[in-house]
């Protein structure tokens, strides 16, 4: 199992909206040499919604060759279509990933047994390790503990990023999934708590642009160091807040070039971050010592 910060990873591009190869390798092994326990790779923030089907593939591809090892990959494979899920998490495990990430099916919002009959169904076509990703704010689709735990029982899937921000459903999952599956936060800003309440890591925004102290604060968490995790989550509160002060990924990839890892490059319908946040994003990267 996983544990401690896993970045969500920014897709790097150029001024055209190309993928940026040349930064894709830069920003791996930063995160190599930062200590980040494994990388998502066109996840959400990865902005996976608007790279077509080849473009997925071949990204997750690369930043497996990127990693070289070094680091597990986990794919970004979850579609609101389970042929189009199905179809990427073959490409994710053709590809040597070590893991797939799917998201709940976005805005045709299944009913609990069509999101657990989706991932079933997922998991039986592909034989991948599988984490499950809930974040109802952004899917209108909410996976509620009792079809994570019925679908914790199929050998292959392995996990649950949780991104409802919901603290109280950190027992409640793990009542229903039990001690071998891992629980991870998609929500940055109560990871610490979420940590200390049993949780195993988190799939982080925050850690593209302080993955160092991001994993700190996890170890501290996991370790049950309160008040240590409690004081570096302090650093890292703005970052936590005001990496959504827009639409993520813009604030995260205006800090990412910022912090001199990649160039400008983000893809319609997302717009670059609007002139009137920079100085609160730049402040935010200041407080946690990153810039």
């Amino acid at each position: 199992m996983l544990r401690g910060s896993i970045v969500a990873l920014i897709t790097p591009m150029d001024a055209e909206g190309g993928i940026d190869d040349a930064s894709l390798k830069r920003l791996v092994d930063f995160h190599v040499a930062a200590g980040t326990q494994a990388i998502v790779s066109v996840g959400t923030t990865g902005e996976s919604a608007t790279l077509d089907e080849t473009e997925h593939c071949q990204v997750i591809a690369r930043t497996v060759e990127l990693a070289a090892g070094r680091v597990p990959v986990i794919a970004g494979t979850g579609a609101n279509s389970t042929r189009e899920a199905i179809t990427l998490t073959r490409c994710a495990k053709e590809a040597g990933a070590d893991a797939a990430l799917l998201v709940t099916p976005y805005y045709n919002k299944p009913t609990q047994e069509g999101l657990y009959l989706h991932h079933r169904a997922v998991a039986e076509a592909v034989d991948i390790p599988q984490i499950l990703y809930n974040v109802p704010g952004r899917t209108a689709c909410d996976m509620l503990p009792e079809t994570a735990g019925r679908l914790s029982e199929i050998e292959n899937i392995v996990g649950l990023k949780e991104a409802s921000g919901d603290l109280k459903r950190v027992a409640i999952l793990r009542a229903a999934c039990g001690e071998g599956f891992a629980l991870y936060s998609g929500d940055d800003a109560t990871t610490c708590d979420f940590l200390l309440l049993g949780g195993d890591g988190v799939i982080s925004v925050t850690a593209n642009l302080a993955p160092r102290l991001m994993q700190a604060m996890c170890q501290a968490a996991l370790a049950g160091d309160r008040a240590g995790a409690r004081a570096l989550d302090q650093r890292l509160a703005a970052l936590h807040r005001d990496l959504f002060v827009q639409s993520n990924p813009i604030p995260v990839k205006w800090g990412a070039v910022a912090l001199g890892l990649c160039g400008i490059g983000i893809r319609l319908p997302l717009t670059w971050l609007s002139e009137q946040h920079h100085t609160r994003v730049r402040a935010a990267l200041e407080q946690a010592g990153v810039l």
